[in-house]
């Protein structure tokens, strides 16, 4: 399900605190649920560690659908859309979030990225909600302001980014319900990455479909996981 212009405006975001991580990179933090956004070893770091380098660099197929779960702070987005540029890649991405962030926190995050990704950044934030947008010739995006839990899709994806906070902050997310219909829209041979590497998340992705692989976590954390739909 997807809220439309009415509903955003009435959906109150908790308080958030902006903070600097080892790599010199910002991350969000909530109070009320003693969580950050990304990884305080490095939310740059992370990110391109589990969602580029092991999530859409396992499929050297063009073009590339990909699924992020948690927009956030449009982190994995514009790290994807600079590679989809430098590769001349077609990327198709759709993020699914609950609680968008005001213009007036992401234009306090620095990411230390090149020049030529502020502008980019700004306007992944400025796209509408729940419209596909060509950003470029090699990015598409469309951000879906939904809930996941009730999500459904129709599209199919190649690579999925599965980034939702910790499960024992967020559980109704990491359910064997939704790691269901994730798996009935990946195309055959598509990933599923996360940086949770808990058992029992393991096992919940193993008993739905996928095949699974526990690899070496980025700075901070030992492992992570990477699931495979194998057809």
């Amino acid at each position: 399900m997807t809220f439309d212009k009415r509903q955003r405006h009435t959906m109150m975001l908790p308080r958030i605190e902006i903070q600097t991580t080892a790599d010199g990179s910002s991350t969000l933090y909530r109070p009320d649920m003693d969580e950050h956004y990304h990884s305080t070893n490095g939310a740059v770091t992370e990110a391109l560690h589990v969602y580029i380098q092991t999530g859409l660099y396992a499929l050297p197929i063009q073009p590339i659908s990909v699924l992020e779960i948690g927009f956030g702070t449009g982190l994995n987005a514009i790290l994807t859309w600079l590679e989809a540029e430098k590769n001349k890649q077609p990327i198709r991405y759709t993020t699914v979030e609950r609680f968008p962030l005001s213009d007036s926190i992401t234009h306090q995050l620095n990411y230390q990225l090149p020049a030529e990704a502020g502008p980019k950044f700004e306007q992944l934030h400025a796209c509408e909600w729940n419209t596909a947008v060509a950003l470029s010739p090699y990015f598409t995006l469309q951000k879906l302001h939904a809930d996941l839990t009730t999500q459904q899709w129709q599209e199919t994806f190649d690579v999925i980014y599965f980034d939702a906070f910790a499960p024992d902050k967020q559980p109704e997310m990491w359910t064997e319900e939704i790691f269901k219909r994730i798996y009935q829209k990946t195309n055959p041979g598509g990933v599923l990455v996360t940086y949770c590497a808990k058992g029992v998340i393991r096992r919940m992705l193993q008993s739905v479909g996928f095949t699974t692989e526990r690899l070496p976590g980025p700075p901070g954390k030992r492992e992570m996981l990477r699931a495979t739909k194998i057809i």
